[in-house]
């Protein structure tokens, strides 16, 4: 059986998409993942299956959503090992940093293409900066997340790929709750 880490985008944001944490916990217990843990309200759960294909596990649990809130939620399934490379990586490590939220980190649904990556690079989104290492951009705002001109839907226009953004406390959350589970 393995842990997993689901990230749910864009529930509970101004009052779209709303789900109850217990109302979502009742409806993946349903697909029998066990052990189902979630953290704040902005779609994060940590879980455990015997499926242990992530991308079968998105599926299961957007169908889930679908069928049980009635909205489409796009849905990312990353392992233990996913988030704690996220962590290892982060290139913004030895920098004076605003606050425990910082940096943010998009994840993307795959690695990006190049000729897309360097349509991203090439915007000057200063002072706001953004690293790529792997699937994963990392992202430092100068005058926090609410300011940036460097937003997930930019992200994704721009790659033409689903991502999804979390911040640094909510990271180190979620690898302590995936390395304490079970």
């Amino acid at each position: 059986m393995g842990t997993f880490i689901a990230l749910l985008r864009g529930i509970n944001v101004s009052g779209q998409k709303l789900i109850k944490m217990e109302a979502l916990r009742q409806a993946l217990a349903a697909l029998h993942l066990q052990n189902i843990q979630t953290y704040i309200q902005s779609g994060n759960v940590v879980f455990q299956s015997d499926t242990c294909e992530p991308g079968l596990l998105e599926q299961q649990i957007s169908e889930q959503i679908l069928a049980e809130f009635g909205f489409e939620v796009p849905v990312m399934v990353l392992t233990l090992e996913d988030l704690e490379f996220v962590w290892q990586h982060n290139p913004f490590a030895g920098e004076a940093l605003p606050d425990d939220t910082q940096p943010y980190v998009a994840i993307l649904a795959g690695m990006p293409l190049p000729d897309r990556l360097q349509i991203l690079l090439a915007i000057d989104f200063e002072p706001d900066r953004l690293v790529v290492v792997n699937r994963f951009i990392y992202l430092r705002y100068h005058h926090g997340a609410g300011t940036t001109k460097l937003t997930n839907a930019v992200i994704e226009n721009k790659l033409k790929m689903r991502a999804t953004s979390r911040n640094w406390k909510t990271i180190r959350k979620l690898i302590e709750m995936a390395k304490n589970h079970g």
